[in-house]
């Protein structure tokens, strides 16, 4: 059953709301946490409701054997494995929780999508108020089944 209201914090979501503005800073950080804050910046100057990054271990979502997407090979080193190229992409957990810290310090609301088992823990601890599933993770049962033990709302989106 889908709930057809809920609240993240205190922003109330669903019918007769206005609309909740998820900034969507995935990896686009580049691996610098400087670069971070300043699109969470740009996400309080847009008036957003909050920020969304994306948490991995890279070793615990790819291997130095796993190709890359057709469009990963067009856009960056084609001599790099899908590993190292996450690598560089990947921030630490603790710059999660500085990242956090600064996006809360704006009065932003921070959320993260997990791709990993550890991730889904850490964020929880960190106590992300929601969780955004990304569409490929919503096929997967255990982050599925870790995710709802934490008792919070979960946003997903299925293309099709």
């Amino acid at each position: 059953m889908w709930a057809q209201k809920f609240s993240i914090k205190d922003k109330e979501i669903g019918n007769n709301n206005p609309a909740f503005i998820i900034a969507e800073a995935g990896v686009n950080h580049n691996g610098d946490i400087h670069l971070a804050k300043k699109l969470i910046d740009i996400a309080v100057e847009s008036h957003a409701d909050a920020v969304k990054f994306q948490t991995f271990v890279a070793e615990k979502v790819a291997t130095s054997y796993a190709q890359k997407a057709e469009y990963q090979e067009s856009t960056t080193n084609s001599e790099e494995s899908q590993l190292e190229m996450i690598k560089k992409l990947e921030l630490s957990f603790e710059s999660f929780q500085e990242l956090n810290e600064y996006a809360l310090s704006k009065d932003l609301i921070f959320l993260s999508t997990p791709f990993d088992l550890k991730s889904v823990e850490f964020l929880a601890n960190l106590g992300v108020p929601a969780f955004k599933v990304a569409s490929g993770e919503l096929y997967n049962p255990l982050i599925l089944k870790k995710i709802v033990t934490y008792h919070r709302p979960i946003i997903g989106y299925i293309k099709g």
